[in-house]
């Protein structure tokens, strides 16, 4: 390992840092490889610095190699330094690489430390400029005509998991969250649109706007819905509770495809339905009608259950009085801790039925 180290250093030969390169990806491949490569540090800074060769090639395979090891959380600390660059090389429209720099960043900021650390250094760059860049760039078509930046949906999804972000996105001044709502229907890609559903159901954690986000300024409701409805029709009378939008849709209309989507967007309107307020407005936009048709639809055990929770708090008797809002009851350890055990064991039943799959993240590339 230090004679392949010593080839990844400034003043090798090209060609032999060009191999010595593609063997440290090769290593990437596997989970032996990652976790080598992880405990050595000075790898990763090896391939940062590489990252910034003026030979494409070069610079692509070190990338991936960085993306493939950022899969592991352990390697976030040695990677921690290079937020500032890798952002600065992200928002450049002219920098032929943002695709790579991108899925780094999004990899990185899964986990909430480093998540942290990248929000500062947007902070450093002025009071919220980073962000309003990250969403300019997001937002703008063709905004770098050499990368689709199509991660800077997931990379927004991880930024809000940190309330500071959720602030931002939601500052009525700014109308970022109306930005983001045609993307829900995004075909040119699951990543970015599944992005863009993730981030809006963190914002729903903010309950304190969500009269407004239901409200006729943002109307988000409609956004959520529409990739879960499907061809249906429905009587005239239950057809005129529902928005416009959800209104005699084509034969041809097909829900979401992606169920980890299908299941964000259940658990997004469930965060809307928190409150006493929230939970009126759904029942009088006709939200049950969708999933209704939705429920004897789906087949995918996990947004099953989402959506049977979703229609227990529709259809279900309101909370008695002091206890309205959902995300502020205080569950007693006791029984939180039996909810958990049924969780599980209704888990358990259900890999059962269905027979084992082995479920995997994957590695970006």
């Amino acid at each position: 390992m230090d004679e392949l180290l010593g080839f990844l250093r400034p003043g090798t030969r090209p060609d032999v840092q060009g191999q010595a390169v593609g063997h440290v990806l090769g290593l990437t491949g596997s989970a032996e490889g990652r976790a080598l490569l992880a405990a050595r540090p000075a790898f990763l800074e090896a391939l940062l610095l590489l990252t910034g060769d003026c030979r494409g090639a070069m610079a692509q395979d070190s990338y991936l190699a960085l993306i493939n090891l950022s899969a592991d959380p352990a390697t976030h600390g040695a990677l921690g330094p290079a937020l500032p660059v890798l952002l600065h090389r992200l928002l450049d429209p002219g920098y032929g690489l943002a695709d790579q720099a991108c899925t780094l960043l999004a990899n990185l900021s899964r986990a909430e430390g480093t998540c942290r650390r990248l929000v500062q250094a947007m902070q450093a760059e002025g009071p919220g400029l980073g962000l309003a860049q990250v969403m300019e760039a997001f937002c703008t078509e063709g905004y770098n005509k050499r990368a689709a930046l199509h991660y800077l949906g997931p990379l927004l999804s991880n930024l809000t998991q940190l309330p500071e972000a959720r602030q931002f996105l939601l500052d009525r001044s700014r109308c970022m969250v109306q930005r983001l709502l045609p993307y829900t229907q995004y075909e040119g890609s699951a990543i970015r649109r599944g992005g863009v559903i993730g981030t809006l159901r963190n914002c729903c954690f903010e309950y304190k706007y969500h009269e407004w986000l239901l409200g006729d300024e943002v109307d988000l409701l409609p956004f959520l819905l529409l990739p879960l409805a499907g061809p249906e029709e429905f009587p005239e009378e239950e057809m005129e509770r529902l928005a416009l939008d959800l209104q005699y849709l084509p034969q041809d209309k097909q829900r979401e495809k992606d169920p980890d989507i299908r299941k964000m967007l259940l658990e997004a309107i469930l965060l809307l339905a928190a409150t006493k307020a929230g939970r009126q407005r759904l029942r009088e936009k006709g939200t049950y009608l969708v999933l209704r048709e939705l429920h004897q639809w789906e087949t995918e055990p996990d947004v099953l259950a989402a959506c049977e929770k979703l229609i227990q708090v529709l259809i279900g008797d309101e909370p008695e009085a002091g206890m309205e809002n959902l995300l502020e009851v205080k569950i007693p350890r006791d029984v939180e801790e039996r909810l958990q055990h049924l969780d599980r064991e209704e888990e358990e039943e259900r890999s059962e039925g269905c027979g084992a799959q082995l479920g995997s993240q994957g590695l970006s590339r």
